[in-house]
Parts: structure tokens; sequence; C-alpha cells
């Protein structure tokens, strides 16, 4: 009698375990699969009024509560994500991306571009890129990736030449070959770039920074031509990459209501846009 009540025991505490794993099991994939609050994290700049305007709605419609985080730093927002604190951020583009990665040891990853302001060459005090003289001062942004894309914009417009083949995470001034132009080129941090332009000959600005500033891309005397490597997207962790949020906002910018948002205001006029918009 003894043994028949320990079977039925055993026999009840296993299938009590079966039942608990089963519900675990569910519960855990139910809330992978249908996780809808998102926190999205935006520096200063166009990418917020991008995706509210033009992403949310998508998001919204699929059953999404959105929530939303401002950071004025470049590593804190990367930080968050790779942390779980938020889901993705937009703000940087993919060689910033993975120097961070590889700086703080963490596993970010850009899931799609977004439209992007450019990098720019403005003056308050010429009218032309012609005015150039002996001695002019340029300002410049002094971390290396987007130094190399200011001093490649200089290099188009004939002031100076610059190596070849210059490591965008180690690019520094020293990279100038030659001073056509005689020009004294100024380091500042790229946030402060826009108050140069009261002092400064010619500034090159960042397009977020510009775009905050309420100037407008079209009145830059030399935009950079820009490439896919310095477009801005949209970073989650790799181990987001593939899941069912990340493939919503993705469709959410790929949407042609998105598309539309942008091409039909004009304040996106001399972005570069992703290759899968419908040009």
């Amino acid at each position: 009698m003894i043994k028949r009540n320990m079977l039925v025991a055993v026999f009840l505490l296993m299938a009590a375990t079966l039942v608990f794993s089963g519900c675990s099991s569910s519960t855990a994939q139910k809330t992978t699969s249908e996780k809808k609050t998102l926190t999205i994290s935006f520096n200063p700049g166009p990418y917020e009024d991008e995706f509210k305007n033009g992403v949310a709605p998508y998001l919204k419609s699929k059953g999404y509560t959105i929530h939303y985080k401002t950071f004025t730093d470049g590593i804190q927002p990367d930080m968050a994500v790779s942390q779980g604190e938020i889901d993705a951020n937009v703000f940087q583009h993919t060689i910033y991306l993975n120097a961070i990665n590889q700086k703080e040891g963490i596993n970010l990853v850009g899931i799609v571009h977004v439209p992007t302001p450019p990098m720019g060459l403005y003056s308050k005090k010429h009218k032309s890129l012609t005015e150039v003289s002996d001695g002019a001062q340029v300002v410049v942004p002094s971390d290396p990736t987007n130094l190399l894309r200011a001093i490649t914009i200089l290099q188009k417009v004939g002031w100076i030449t610059i190596k070849n083949n210059i490591d965008p995470l180690k690019a520094s001034l020293s990279d100038v070959t030659a001073n056509l132009k005689n020009i004294k080129i100024v380091t500042v941090d790229s946030a402060q770039a826009v108050q140069a332009l009261n002092d400064a000959d010619y500034v090159c600005i960042q397009g977020n920074y510009a775009i905050a500033n309420k100037i407008k891309l079209t009145t830059a005397l030399k935009l950079e031509e820009m490439t896919d490597p310095y477009a801005n997207v949209v970073a989650v962790d790799s181990k987001n990459k593939n899941s069912q949020f990340a493939n919503d906002i993705v469709a959410g910018y790929k949407s042609e209501a998105f598309q539309k948002y942008i091409k039909s205001n004009n304040i996106y006029d001399g972005y570069w846009l992703p290759s899968y918009f419908n040009k």
C-alpha cells in the first residue's frame, strides 16, 4: 500500500512539473513574440520627427505602444540598448556604431538605413567657395570619423588633398597632404560647430546639428556625397535583430506611407535617401 501511494505521489509530481513547465514555456514564448511596448531613443536632430510622423503610425496600427527617450551624447544610448533599458536607437552611422561596439565590448547592429541629412560646408561670412582666401579659418569636427568626412569635402572643393584609404577610426589632420588654399583648419566638438559659424569663415556641420539649429541643407555651399557607411541606422542589440518588433520597425520605414511623408515635406530637401525609396 505504501509503495502504491509513493508511486501515485511521484506520478502527480511529474504531472505538475510538466504542466508548470508547459505554462512557463508558453508564457516565455508569449512574452517574446507579443512584445508590444517599445522604447526608442534619439539624439537632437531630425530622426525623432521622422519616426514619430512617418513610422510610429504604422507601428501603432500593429498594436504597439511607443515611449521616447532623448540622449545628448553618443555612448549612453548604445549602452542603454545593450543593457535592455531601451529597444532601439536612431542617431548614428555604421562606422560610429562599430567603433562604439569595439570600445565598449557590446554588440549592436543596424537593421535599416534612415533618411539622413549630409554633412555640409556652410558660411555666414561668404556667399561662395571662391571667396576663400589665405588664412581663412575652416572649422571641422574633431572626432575621427566626422573629421574624415569634413576633410573629404574640403578635398572635393579643391582646398586640400588627403591621403588615400584613411582609417575612419584614426583620421586626423596629419592625413592632409597638401593645403592648396593655405586655409587654417580648426577642430571642435561636433555639437559646437554651429556656434563656430559666427566667427569662422567656413564650417563643416553634421546634418543632424544643422537641422536641429534650423539651418536648411540647401543653404550649404557644398554637401557631402554620402555613402551607406555614413548614413544613419536604427540600431538594436544583435540578439533582437530578427525579432518581430525589429522586423516591424523595418517594415514601418519601408512602408509607402513613410516614403510619402518624407517626399511630401520640403524640410527633407537635400537628405540622402536609402535605396528602398522609390526614387
